[in-house]
C-alpha cells in the first residue's frame, strides 16, 4: 500500500487545482475522488491522465453510458475494486439500470470463462474469423 496521502484541494498547487477544477466542472462534482488526489503527487501524470480520460470517455460513436459499462467490464476483469466502484457509479449516473448492470456482469463472466477455455485448449483461430 502506498505511503502517500491524498492531496486535498486546499493543499494543492495551482497546476493541480486547475486540473481538479476541470474534473469537478466536467463531471459536475463537489470534489474529485481519491484516484485524482493520489495522482496529484505527479502533476504531469495527473494532467495527462485526466486529458486522456476526458477525451476517450466523451460521447462519440459510442454513447457515454456504453463507454462507462465497457470501462466497468474491463475493471471487473482486471480486478480493480476502486475502478469498479467508480465506473459503476458513473455508469449509473449516465443511465445504467440494475438490469443493464446484471447483463454487463453476465457478459463479463461469460467472456472470462470462454477466454480461459480457449486459452486452455489452445484453440486456433478459424480462417473465417482472421480478418
Amino acid at each position: 500500500m502506498s505511503k502517500l496521502k491524498p492531496i486535498e484541494y486546499a493543499d494543492a498547487s495551482a497546476e493541480v487545482r486547475a486540473v481538479f477544477d476541470d474534473i469537478k466542472t466536467s463531471r459536475n462534482l463537489q470534489d474529485v475522488n481519491n484516484f485524482w488526489k493520489y495522482l496529484a503527487h505527479d502533476p504531469k501524470t495527473l494532467r495527462r491522465t485526466w486529458e486522456s480520460v476526458k477525451e476517450v470517455m466523451e460521447p462519440g460513436a459510442i454513447d457515454g453510458v456504453t463507454k462507462e459499462m465497457i470501462y466497468l467490464a474491463v475493471s471487473v476483469s482486471n480486478g480493480c475494486g476502486y475502478c469498479i466502484a467508480s465506473h459503476t457509479a458513473a455508469a449509473r449516473k449516465a443511465g445504467m439500470t440494475d438490469a443493464m448492470f446484471g447483463e454487463v456482469m453476465a457478459v463479463v463472466g461469460m467472456a472470462n470463462e470462454t477466454n480461459r477455455l480457449v486459452n486452455g485448449y489452445r484453440v486456433p483461430i478459424d480462417p473465417s474469423l482472421d480478418r
